[in-house]
């Protein structure tokens, strides 16, 4: 039942039965593809498994192996799909008795099963596919969003987003993947795709690239949650604590970005004694700890920008010395446009917006930033540092032109009004 997820059925699941489902399901995936090897059969399997749980357990109590309920119900549609296929009767047998011993209680649990999700988030990563179908297809598959949720997330049609999650599927048929984790340099290359997928769906979640909110705290939370898992499977990965790390740092200050008439508060002005002090904590701990690891990548470079951040009281406590050094280190170690982007503002707070203005100047002939709204925005606010408004007050309009976000755009819009020059 394609479309299905864990918010379906006629009596809506409590929030921890919801959540339940959410982390069971992919795991419940990830056995029955390790094992039989039909992806999209056995997400379909599983997909109506979940449905099955959304209609029952809210009148029936949620089962106390929750998740071997759901293999023996999606072992057994998916053994009735199999039925209807002659040439299939060797895996129905199998399926079918594993079905039944499930079903007569047994917690049945395969060697590996704990790495499936693992694994799952390995193969939706794959290099045959493009970021924006590697993305989705993490996000329908491991984290549980149903085709609707996602397409409203990235705003384009339920029908494009199921036709890009389908044409997925079928480029990892075609490309031949087992059901394994890869090895050596490819598992490490893979690691790193699946870690820059798990970023974007956080910036997206973050600050949304374009409609009506700033940010949507579920797509953020999910990124969060994947993250966790990743990191649960492989602690001593330095990248990945780092990645978990920026990701919470960065997601306490969700509660105070916007004000109560939903304008955008930068960092500057927002107050932190609002920002979620369990999350810091617990942020500034795992970038430690990723600095500790005995290699450096950008991940953790950028959780320690971001720990410098929370470890300031005030906006003017920053250890602007600091920051600056390591994105000179970031910038090092992973040249971009972007990055270089972000050192000119930390770059004017050491030493003057003049210096982050020149520094700016040598980003003009980089096509990777052509019509980028943020190098005009950080141009205007460092002209308005520099005494320009009226040069400030064109790139503020500038920016605002260049944002899908109407959020942003009512920001950049204010900040343009206020350095007006008088007629």
């Amino acid at each position: 039942m394609k479309g299905a997820g864990p918010l379906a059925g006629p009596v809506r699941l409590s929030a921890s039965a919801e959540g339940l489902l959410r982390e069971l399901a992919p795991q419940v995936l990830g056995g029955l593809v390790r094992r039989y090897g039909q992806f999209e059969g056995c997400q379909d399997a599983v997909q109506e498994a979940v449905l099955a749980a959304a209609v029952r357990w809210p009148a029936e109590g949620v089962p106390g192996n929750p998740r071997g309920w759901l293999a023996t119900v999606a072992a057994r549609r998916l053994v009735d799909e199999m039925r209807s296929d002659r040439a299939r009767r060797v895996r129905e047998s199998a399926v079918a008795a594993e079905a039944a011993a499930e079903a007569a209680g047994a917690d049945v649990r395969v060697p590996g099963d704990c790495d499936d999700t693992l694994v799952l988030l390995f193969l939706c990563c794959h290099p045959v596919l493009s970021a924006a179908s590697r993305t989705a297809l993490t996000l329908r598959a491991v984290g549980g969003l149903t085709t609707a949720e996602i397409a409203r997330a990235f705003l384009v049609p339920e029908g494009t987003m199921a036709a890009r999650i389908s044409r997925a599927k079928q480029r990892i048929r075609a490309a031949g993947s087992t059901f394994a984790l890869p090895e050596g340099a490819d598992r490490e290359e893979r690691l790193r795709v699946v870690l820059q997928v798990l970023y974007l769906v956080f910036n997206e979640g973050y600050t949304a690239s374009s409609g009506g909110a700033l940010h949507r705290a579920d797509l953020a939370g999910e990124a969060i949650r994947l993250t966790r898992m990743v990191h649960a499977q492989l602690p001593e990965d330095g990248e990945v604590c780092g990645l978990l790390a920026l990701m919470l740092l960065t997601h306490a200050r969700r509660g105070v970005r916007t004000c109560a008439a939903g304008e955008l508060v930068p960092l500057a002005e927002q107050d932190r004694s609002r920002w979620d002090r369990g999350m810091v904590a617990e942020g500034m701990a795992l970038a430690k700890a990723a600095l500790a690891a005995p290699a450096l990548g950008p991940y953790q470079v950028q959780a320690a920008i971001a720990a410098t951040h929370a470890d300031a009281a005030t906006a003017a406590e920053t250890d602007w010395v600091q920051v600056h050094g390591l994105y000179l280190v970031l910038e090092r170690i992973a040249p971009n446009p972007v990055v270089t982007l972000n050192r000119a503002v930390a770059l004017a707070e050491v030493e003057g917006p003049a210096a982050g203005l020149a520094l700016l100047a040598g980003l003009d002939g980089d096509g990777r930033l052509a019509g980028h709204h943020r190098l005009a925005a950080v141009r205007a606010h460092l002209l308005e540092r520099s005494g320009e408004p009226g040069a400030a007050y064109g790139w503020y309009r500038e920016a605002a032109r260049g944002t899908a976000s109407v959020a942003e755009q009512r920001y950049l819009l204010g900040r343009a009004s206020r350095v007006r020059p008088g007629p």
